[in-house]
């Protein structure tokens, strides 16, 4: 009987695992996407009708009228339009909420790992078809695992970039500092107090398999009488040799860095992204326009914790750190800053992040513009512009469906309606 009962688990296991590799691969038969408006995001034309085709795994055509081949599969999806996949790229699969600060001491790290599965697959089917996971949060090079399951089609999942750790100096942002030293509980970072001590880190998580590294430059960051207070953590040649590092093992730097002076160093050492990016000197925005250096300004975490703290107290200063943030945005967006669109999802729940592009309308950018903030340019940060981002052959089919037209209510991309990854419908 344990027999018989061990057989049926094993049997429906690999039939669970088949219908996740199936769905991750293309339709052997070409594919026609045809919906009431396609938009060109590059350019902002709206195209009505609009059709794509797909054979295999890449776009082949796209149009208001694209051919029909013999056997051709059409999807209508009526009155929506096609957009490419949504492209976020500061994300912690590791995380989910209220657990962000212990899970290390109370979960497993393949527990861990099951339930960042589960949020990779929320991300995919709310029509995020790539992403930048900034962390695990101390759970080290375990999105290795998760990124090459998603890429042999194992597990559903968008297209990663991942870090493993991020990067922190004794004592530094995520750092166990509130505990008991005597219990000796681990950092959620690994540690690196010097550009040596830096490099040998980088070195090692790129052994583990990192796509790029993510390091500490402020905290403990937060507001005292209305002004941001943000120690930095690295010197501006420290990061350097940090940036020199990762261009050496042909990979970027992405760094948490809420305000100055530690915002102006990462620009001056050429990070890839300024992550959160709440508060930039004048010299730090030029410095960023020049190098093309972009900001990520996660909304949607501030406006996360701003309406759930546990106390009054918390939920004021988490609000009273939003508007600053959001009198900020407005400078950042007057000067052309470059920016690309992250949401810190993790410690709010995965598959809602769409709503960091809703908000930084909302306080500021037109809809097209954070559209392509999000698509080419978050293409570019993560390292596939000319593949992904863009709704022309030879791209990869990262596609997706939304009601009504984004360029009049941006709030039409919460609704995601289809998802196409890689040519494979995900979601329908």
């Amino acid at each position: 009987m344990h027999r018989l009962v061990g057989s049926l688990r094993f049997l429906l296991l690999c039939s669970c695992l088949g219908v996740a590799a199936s769905a991750q691969q293309p339709d052997s038969a070409p594919i026609v996407l045809h919906a009431a408006r396609l938009l060109q995001v590059d350019t902002g034309t709206l195209l009505q009708p609009g059709e794509v085709l797909i054979e295999g795994e890449r776009i082949r055509a796209v149009g208001a009228s694209v051919e029909h081949p013999q056997g051709a599969k059409i999807i209508d999806l009526g009155n929506a339009t096609l957009l490419p996949g949504l492209i976020d790229a500061h994300v912690h699969l590791f995380l989910h909420p209220g657990a962000e600060d212990l899970q290390t001491v109370v979960e497993s790290v393949p527990w861990r790992t099951i339930l960042a599965e589960q949020a990779a697959k929320d991300d995919l089917l709310a029509g995020f078809t790539a992403e930048r996971d900034m962390g695990t949060e101390g759970a080290g090079s375990a999105d290795t695992a998760v990124r090459n399951a998603i890429d042999q089609g194992l597990i559903l999942g968008p297209r990663l970039r991942i870090s493993g750790n991020a990067i922190d100096i004794l004592g530094g942002h995520e750092d166990a500092n509130r505990y008991n030293p005597a219990q000796h509980v681990l950092s959620n970072a690994d540690y690196a107090n010097s550009a040596e001590q830096m490099v040998e880190v980088m070195r090692e998580q790129h052994k583990e398999g990192s796509d790029f590294a993510k390091i500490y430059e402020t905290g403990p960051d937060r507001m005292i009488d209305g002004v941001l207070h943000s120690p930095y953590q690295y010197t501006a040649a420290q990061l350097t040799a940090a940036v020199e590092e990762a261009r050496r093992m042909g990979t970027t730097v992405g760094v948490h860095a809420m305000g100055e002076p530690g915002t102006l160093y990462a620009a001056e050492a050429g990070v890839a992204s300024i992550d959160h990016a709440t508060q930039l000197s004048d010299e730090t925005m030029r410095l960023m326009k020049e190098k093309g250096i972009f900001a990520v300004p996660t909304f949607t975490i501030f406006d996360y914790f701003a309406h759930h703290r546990e106390s009054q107290d918390q939920a004021a200063a988490e609000a009273a750190l939003l508007d600053y943030k959001i009198a900020e945005f407005k400078k950042q967006v007057a000067a052309g800053v470059p920016f690309a669109v992250g949401s810190d999802v993790g410690p709010f729940p995965h598959g809602t992040q769409a709503r960091e592009l809703t908000l930084m309308v909302r306080y500021g950018m037109t809809p097209l513009a954070v559209l392509q903030a999000d698509m080419i340019n978050g293409a570019k940060l993560l390292g596939w512009a000319g593949q992904i981002g863009e709704l022309k052959p030879g791209y990869f089919a990262d596609i997706i469906a939304v009601p009504g037209n984004p360029l009049n209510d941006i709030s039409v991309v919460e609704h995601v309606k289809f998802v196409m990854k890689n040519g494979a419908v995900a979601r329908q």
